[in-house]
């Protein structure tokens, strides 16, 4: 007699079994327990480094399943790399992370409206210049009405934090496109190509033309290349890994071809994702990278012309998580700050963690970015510095909130803003 065969459960998902080597590295010693952000918020080991490595291994081993405890930890860390810094031997967290996190999406494992307004900002907004100047220029309507504040009254508990983060949307002057080509001033010392990004026009176009007038002003010939867009790693560092390879085999073709002698980025993530291109099998990715510079660094390296004239500053300088650890760049800025005539760079007691921002983590993890944020500020200000600069336009947008949000009046600014005079 015929019987129908036994029905069995869909296989479990899981994390790709070549993510398992990578895990291997670590050595379970804890140095980076004391620099982890969510660590020292909830002292538990699963939120650590460590602890999520120790989950990544079980579910490549099939010993854990990949299930809501894996992701709400995936999702849980800031992605700030500290632990890369700390770590003795080598491992690189922050592209597990990724792959871990590319694994909870594809699984649709995490629910509920954060992710999907997430899925929706970081697939058809962010890499859509029209899209987002339309959006930003509503938003900026809104804000010269009040209306911004309105709604922040108005909106639940749980969403009021979408109105109060929303950044101060510039004026048409300070989001027009930069020239194609900007000329060297004076003894011409090489040509750069410039990375524009998605959000530097929209909200920081004045630092975008700041950059691109202090390379001319230090005898470079800036390039902004057509094709050029959204570099991807928002996209990856969400999981979305397919858009983020798409993004970034975009800008690597921009770029190729060109006969440049760099290309400067003025945003840490940026930067960081686009220095990786050679680990994502993207044809030219490992030359691209090769040639993919901070503009702190960069000018540091060449050695900068006089810059702006004496003013008489206290500036505490802030490291961006992913041009500290992702790029290994902290002393460069420093001195570049350091050369400014009458300028007094103070240290402040937390200089290298993380601000909170995270790409969209203050979206998707408002409390736990909240009191990241608190940790940072306090620090800051106990420093008491007249300017707080840093390079990353997501830190400086939550710098800008948290001293918002203590009535602290200080200036927030990019190192380019005082560099260029």
């Amino acid at each position: 007699m015929w019987e129908a065969p036994a029905t069995r459960e869909p296989p479990a998902p899981s994390i790709p079994r070549e993510l398992y080597p990578k895990t291997l590295d670590c050595v379970h010693c804890g140095l980076c327990l004391p620099v982890c952000p969510t660590y020292r918020e909830t002292g538990r080991e699963t939120s650590s480094p460590r602890g999520r490595v120790y989950l990544m291994r079980g579910v490549a081993e099939g010993r854990i399943p990949l299930g809501e405890v894996v992701a709400e930890e995936a999702q849980l860390c800031l992605g700030c790399r500290a632990c890369e810094t700390a770590c003795p031997s080598g491992v690189r967290f922050g592209a597990l992370l990724e792959e871990t996190r590319a694994a909870v999406a594809d699984a649709g494992i995490r629910g509920g409206p954060g992710p999907k307004l997430e899925r929706f900002l970081l697939r058809e907004l962010v890499p859509k210049p029209r899209r987002l100047g339309a959006a930003l220029s509503l938003l900026r309507v809104a804000q010269q009405l009040r209306l911004d504040r309105l709604a922040a009254r108005l909106l639940p508990a749980g969403a009021r934090h979408l109105a109060d983060g929303a950044p101060r949307v510039p004026s048409r002057s300070q989001r027009r496109p930069l020239p194609s080509v900007v000329p060297a001033e004076g003894e011409t010392r090489g040509r750069v190509g410039f990375l524009v990004g998605c959000v530097m026009p929209e909200i920081f176009g004045a630092v975008n033309q700041a950059t691109v007038r202090l390379l001319a002003k230090n005898g470079f010939e800036v390039h902004v290349v057509p094709g050029q867009g959204c570099c991807g790693a928002l996209q990856a560092h969400a999981g979305q890994a397919e858009l983020a390879r798409e993004l970034l085999d975009r800008n690597v073709q921009a770029f190729s071809g060109e006969g440049l002698d760099a290309v400067v980025s003025n945003s840490a993530g940026c930067g960081a994702f686009l220095r990786e291109a050679g680990d994502h099998g993207i044809a030219g990715g490992e030359e691209f990278a090769g040639h993919v510079r901070d503009v702190c660094e960069f000018l540091d390296a060449v050695g900068m012309r006089p810059p702006a004239p004496e003013r008489r500053l206290r500036v505490a300088y802030d490291d961006p998580c992913h041009l500290v650890h992702g790029q290994g760049v902290s002393a460069a800025p420093r001195r570049l700050l350091q050369q400014i005539p009458g300028v007094e760079l103070v240290e402040h007691a937390d200089p290298t963690s993380c601000c909170g921002a995270a790409g969209t983590y203050n979206l998707t993890q408002p409390e736990m970015s909240a009191a990241v944020l608190g940790r940072k500020i306090r620090s800051l200000r106990d420093a008491s510095p007249d300017v707080v600069v840093s390079g990353n336009p997501g830190c400086l947008i939550q710098l800008q909130r948290g001293a918002r949000e203590i009535g602290w009046d200080v200036q927030i600014a990019h190192p380019v803003e005082l560099l260029s005079g």
